[in-house]
């Protein structure tokens, strides 16, 4: 089995986690865990409430996964957040960083020089909060390394199917998709949302 840590935070935006976790869950060797800074039970920016463990309990060498939202705003100048992240993206696997998600992601340096891409109506930010990253504004995802970024909300969940697909082949990507009754854009470059 293999963990998908979830790293989540207050003001995360729901479908920017539940979207990617409908589809990580569909994979019979994914193992969902959901963590925090320090445990307890976060709430989305739409009310949703999750129990998380501390971060420091998770199995740093899985799969990292980490949502947008407006908690994002708060969290790119906290040292201590910012930090954790760092430490856990550079063990894991694989990062992907959904929506804003991927700012967080950027202002640990680990996606300097790298592509990645972000929400368009949170764009600009996130140029500026990290101007060295390689920002793709015509994406609905984007892939460098072991660095996954998707564009903003919904696009977590084609990013999620690119990366089954990726993992485990386009059949049983699109396995999932047709299971959920999701019609995947399966073109990273196709974003009509740019």
């Amino acid at each position: 089995m293999t963990n998908i840590n979830l790293f989540l935070f207050d003001d995360f935006e729901t479908l920017d986690l539940f979207g990617p976790v409908e589809i990580l869950g569909k994979v019979e060797t994914f193992n969902l865990k959901y963590f925090s800074i320090n445990g307890g039970i976060i709430t989305s920016k739409q009310g949703t409430q999750i129990i998380t463990h501390k971060i420091t309990e998770s199995n740093s060498t899985g799969i990292l996964l980490i949502p947008g939202g407006q908690g994002t705003r708060r969290l790119v100048d906290d040292s201590i957040f910012i930090d954790t992240l760092s430490s856990f993206a550079k063990k894991a696997e694989f990062c992907l960083g959904i929506c804003t998600g991927s700012v967080l992601l950027a202002k640990t340096g680990l996606l300097n020089n790298r592509e990645a891409t972000s929400n368009k109506k949170a764009f600009d930010w996130a140029v500026q909060m990290a101007s060295d990253v390689c920002w793709k504004r015509k994406a609905r995802w984007v892939v460098d390394g072991k660095f996954y970024t998707s564009s903003g909300v919904s696009a977590g969940i084609d990013m999620a199917l690119a990366f089954v697909a990726d993992r485990f082949g386009q059949e049983k990507a699109q396995q999932i998709a047709t299971h959920i009754e999701y019609v995947w854009n399966s073109d990273k470059e196709n974003d009509i949302f740019s």
